[in-house]
């Protein structure tokens, strides 16, 4: 059984380093805006799935949820004094790069379990144009096992953020929307994980497809 908040700590450091600065960043400097906040359930845990185009995209769709969303980081962050214990607090956690093992899953249901949202990029790594691409079924599989529904959700515009030979995020419109809830996946079979996925896939392909 999921829990219905998440611990008072991480949420006293997440609204600490989003109130001061992921806000400003998203609503001024990006001219950001939310669609579909009703879709966000309000408590227990939800596996967040989106397209992605920027690394700039994990702060920026916690702050579009509203609620803290653990996400998978590079591992070579986790040797970085100072910085590897604010991301633990923020919810990151770390995995090896394109790998999503047993340590990787486990870790994503134990936030589950303590009421967080757990985040993952579809395509495992950003695409181009920002649309999701060969989508991985790791996002259904930890659904599948903790039984919670999938929140599709798309970040238009982040891939333009960063850019070659710039050495600051550009100031680009951005737009999140956020879908309906998708069930989990009935069994972890892989049929029944590619089902699910193709369904997430098409969903945030169709959000992107609405433009700014």
């Amino acid at each position: 059984m999921s829990r219905s908040r998440e611990p008072l700590i991480n949420l006293a450091f997440y609204h600490a380093f989003k109130q001061p600065f992921i806000n400003p960043f998203f609503y001024f400097y990006l001219q950001g805006r939310v669609e579909g906040r009703e879709h966000i359930p309000k408590s227990g845990g939800f596996v967040v799935v989106s397209n992605h185009g920027s690394n700039f995209d994990p702060p920026l769709l916690s702050a579009a949820v509203l609620r803290p969303v653990a996400y998978m980081a590079k591992e070579e962050l986790f040797e970085v004094p100072v910085l590897k214990n604010a991301i633990r607090l923020y919810g990151a956690y770390p995995v090896k790069r394109g790998a999503v093992d047993r340590t990787t899953i486990k870790t994503a249901l134990a936030y589950l379990n303590e009421g967080w949202g757990a985040g993952i990029f579809l395509s495992g790594t950003r695409t181009p144009d920002g649309k999701v691409a060969n989508p991985q079924p790791g996002a259904a599989l930890i659904a599948a096992k903790a039984q919670v529904p999938l929140l599709p959700v798309c970040l238009w515009g982040t891939h333009q953020i960063e850019q070659p030979g710039k050495k600051w995020p550009q100031a680009t419109p951005v737009t999140i929307r956020i879908g309906e809830l998708i069930a989990p996946p009935t069994s972890t079979k892989r049929s029944e994980l590619d089902r699910v996925t193709a369904i997430c896939t098409t969903k945030i392909n169709e959000l992107h497809d609405l433009g700014r």
